[in-house]
């Protein structure tokens, strides 16, 4: 006995439209007869916009379900299509390859953007401006050295690879003080409860012997006030007796 396994088949070229369209898509490439090419064409044509009733929403919806048809038949179906005929150098086309960037950069923790905005720092001609820009650099510069180095960083070691970057051209005083930056990431796991719910933690103790508080309170005024009724009522009786 002969079994038909899917391992077994062809394999499907649009595994989105099934076996049966790729079948019926075969049988229409052997027919001999264009009209009838053409009549089945378009029953599959429909079938498939049956199937995948999501492609409605994209534009050209005909346009596209004609050019899964002939990637179905491999581009060997030949009917008359409305749409111009895609090739396959068209669909299956080659991306362009992307060119890598090499960056000679001298110091690496620092990255090309900070040597770029080093450039165009020396071009100002303002000297306050060129004075302003070149501290925001600094700043950013410990912040960058900062994520891989948190021990030993000293503005002094920012302000000289400043100076080494610009070629002296970026010449901050040794008494600049550079933004003070701590990174302090909590530990895995760790939950930082807010001030709010702390101040409703510490409430509901005192809330709850409040309450119990009020609630025995009320407990004494009532007995309380339970034998001054009675002797009211006593006095009532004694009176009527009278």
């Amino acid at each position: 006995m002969i079994f038909d396994y899917n391992s077994t088949r062809p394999k499907l070229i649009l595994a989105e439209y099934g076996r049966n369209v790729q079948n019926m898509v075969d049988y229409i490439c052997s027919l001999s007869d264009r009209e009838e090419r053409n009549r089945l064409a378009q029953v599959v044509i429909d079938m498939m916009g049956v199937l995948n009733p999501h492609l409605r929403d994209v534009s050209d919806f005909k346009h596209k379900l004609w050019d899964h048809l002939y990637i179905i038949s491999d581009f060997k179906i030949d009917v008359d299509s409305p749409y111009p005929i895609p090739t396959k150098e068209n669909i299956h086309h080659k991306p362009e390859t992307i060119k890598y960037p090499n960056h000679n950069i001298r110091f690496k923790h620092y990255g090309h953007t900070v040597e770029q905005m080093i450039s165009k720092a020396v071009n100002i001609p303002n000297g306050d401006a060129k004075q302003k820009m070149a501290v925001s650099i600094a700043n950013f510069m410990k912040m960058a050295y900062l994520t891989w180095n948190k021990d030993s960083v000293t503005d002094d070691q920012i302000l000289l690879d400043l100076r080494t970057l610009s070629r002296g051209e970026l010449d901050l005083p040794a008494d600049t003080v550079l933004t003070k930056l701590d990174f302090k990431t909590p530990p895995p796991g760790s939950r930082v409860k807010s001030a709010g719910s702390n101040q409703q933690q510490q409430n509901k103790p005192q809330n709850s012997y409040n309450n119990k508080r009020g609630h025995s309170n009320n407990n004494n005024n009532n007995n309380n006030r339970r034998p001054s009724n009675s002797n009211n009522n006593n006095n009532r009786v004694k009176k009527n007796y009278k």
